[in-house]
């Protein structure tokens, strides 16, 4: 595992899903993608980055793409942060499939997405997941994300997970602090705010860290946020949190947050390309509205679209 983690943080404390860059013809620009990387580590105090999440729009790159993204993403970044491979979706047998292939690429850790659309009893969702974890080597981070996968990892199936020695960590994207105050304890996962709206409030709950999707653009401001939470100064934590609100209300309120962000990435001048259909770019109205608020949150905004 890469030097930041620590044994309550398996995966670090700052993660962000980061973005696939994609060239205007609609190819991914692999290049993009190890500069993306270099930047979030080596300018936004990133512990680790979580590749081929839904950010990463998962949905529509194929197999190869993921393969060829992670090896860049581990090749420029690799002793330096820990590398999360998305490996969940909602057809066990191919999950399985790009764990493996994961693994030879040289990630530090699987993300397994609830599966989604099929809508599978709980019973199902831990049979998929002790599957994919008892696949490979490599420590699992389960992503409980309900509102994309039509259902959420119950409580009693979280704690059941819990018990398997690869699976470690969770992503929460449920928004229920007191049931994941429920599974943390009576289990040792650590949990991860997959939901930047309530950074903070999760980190009052036990968190250890973020999954961010604002953290391309704020990522040091939210593991300074992390850092003065866990030493005492909630004062300034919740400083932090104030501040950042315009910016977070920006990404993860008004449109799907890959489509936003790639947006500031622009504005800051950084690789992130366009998007895929089915998503489309921001408009200029969003981009001019997302250049205020990147501001009033304190982002240095340095490009114009």
């Amino acid at each position: 595992m890469a030097p930041s983690t620590t044994p309550d943080a398996p995966f670090g404390r700052m993660l962000t899903a980061m973005v696939t860059p994609i060239n205007p013809d609609g190819s991914v620009d692999f290049d993009a993608a190890a500069a993306l990387a270099t930047y979030l580590v080596e300018e936004q105090r990133h512990d680790g980055l979580v590749i081929n999440g839904t950010t990463g729009e998962s949905p529509t790159t194929n197999d190869d793409e993921k393969e060829r993204v992670l090896r860049a993403v581990v090749e420029a970044v690799g002793d330096r942060a820990s590398i999360v491979f998305g490996a969940g979706s909602n057809d066990t047998q191919h999950s399985i499939k790009l764990a493996r292939m994961a693994q030879d690429a040289g990630a530090d850790g699987l993300l397994t997405v609830t599966p989604y659309y099929n809508k599978p009893p709980q019973e199902g969702v831990f049979r998929h997941m002790t599957a994919i974890a008892d696949s490979t080597d490599l420590p699992v981070m389960l992503y409980d994300i309900p509102g994309r996968a039509g259902i959420p990892i119950e409580v009693d199936t979280l704690i059941r997970l819990g018990a398997h020695e690869k699976i470690v960590a969770v992503k929460d994207a449920k928004a229920d602090l007191f049931a994941s105050s429920r599974v943390m304890a009576a289990t040792d996962l650590a949990f991860y705010s997959g939901d930047d709206p309530l950074n903070l409030a999760w980190l009052s709950q036990g968190a250890v860290g973020f999954v961010s999707v604002v953290g391309h653009v704020a990522g040091a401001d939210l593991h300074e946020m992390i850092d003065l939470y866990k030493c005492g100064d909630t004062a300034g934590a919740l400083a932090i949190h104030r501040r950042l609100l315009p910016v977070i209300t920006a990404i993860m309120t008004r449109t799907q947050g890959v489509i936003a962000v790639k947006a500031a990435l622009r504005l800051l001048g950084k690789p992130g390309g366009s998007v895929r259909l089915p998503l489309v770019d921001a408009t200029p109205e969003f981009v001019a509205q997302l250049r205020e608020d990147l501001i009033a949150g304190g982002i240095k905004v340095e490009a114009t679209e």
